[in-house]
């Protein structure tokens, strides 16, 4: 697949989600960075079942700092790795109140600081909560752009996200990965990949869905 039938690819996938929307539930930049946290290795649709509840106990970084690991758990308990999370929410909303006023911080070098964030939850904060351009690499993403040939079978999530940046303008950025993990929902999916209707999907099925998205 060239660059340009890339972009053209990816105009398409946009085309079909005129304004996507952040698909977890939150209202500021500290629940935006906790939900996302929390959505590692879980689906966004258990998260927003835990979260109401959990801001509603936890407001702000220094509510969360002072309440203890047992109960932070108890409120996620239905999510995977949830003490884990637990453990994460508590010290990084402790860095939050003593390092940062008890702000989040609107640059990816200080947001993968915080326990529990990584490069990708650091993206996705940084667009939804700051408006600020980055391609977030999920496994969703990460298997469409595979099962292009963009990249290697065995390229990281950051080798993803620097070809996909690479490829699109910065303004294109949010709504690209946001579009993408949703058609890689509902279309590419991991098994029994689809297109939807129409000629101008003939690349896909011709190119990755009789090797099942694999390259």
């Amino acid at each position: 697949m060239t660059d340009a039938e890339a972009k053209q690819l990816f105009d398409q996938i946009m085309a079909l989600y005129p304004d996507p929307q952040p698909t977890l539930h939150a209202e500021d930049p500290f629940q935006i960075l906790v939900a996302v946290m929390l959505s590692a290795q879980t689906t966004d649709v258990a998260v927003n079942a835990v979260t109401p509840k959990l801001f509603a106990a936890y407001p702000t970084p220094a509510d969360m700092a002072a309440a203890p690991v047992e109960a932070i758990a108890a409120i996620i308990s239905r999510l995977g790795l949830y003490r884990t999370k637990a453990a994460h929410l508590k010290a990084l909303s402790d860095i939050l109140v003593k390092e940062y006023a008890g702000k989040v911080p609107n640059k990816a070098a200080d947001l993968v600081r915080l326990p529990g964030v990584g490069k990708k939850t650091a993206t996705v904060v940084l667009s939804d909560a700051f408006n600020i351009p980055g391609v977030a690499v999920d496994t969703h993403v990460s298997r469409i752009v595979k099962g292009l040939g963009l990249v290697p079978q065995n390229a990281t999530p950051v080798q993803v996200q620097a070809r996909l940046e690479a490829l699109m303008p910065p303004s294109e950025w949010i709504k690209l990965h946001r579009s993408l993990i949703r058609f890689g929902r509902e279309y590419l999916r991991a098994r029994d990949p689809q297109v939807p209707a129409g000629t101008q999907w003939a690349f896909l099925e011709t190119h990755y869905l009789p090797l099942g998205g694999k390259s």
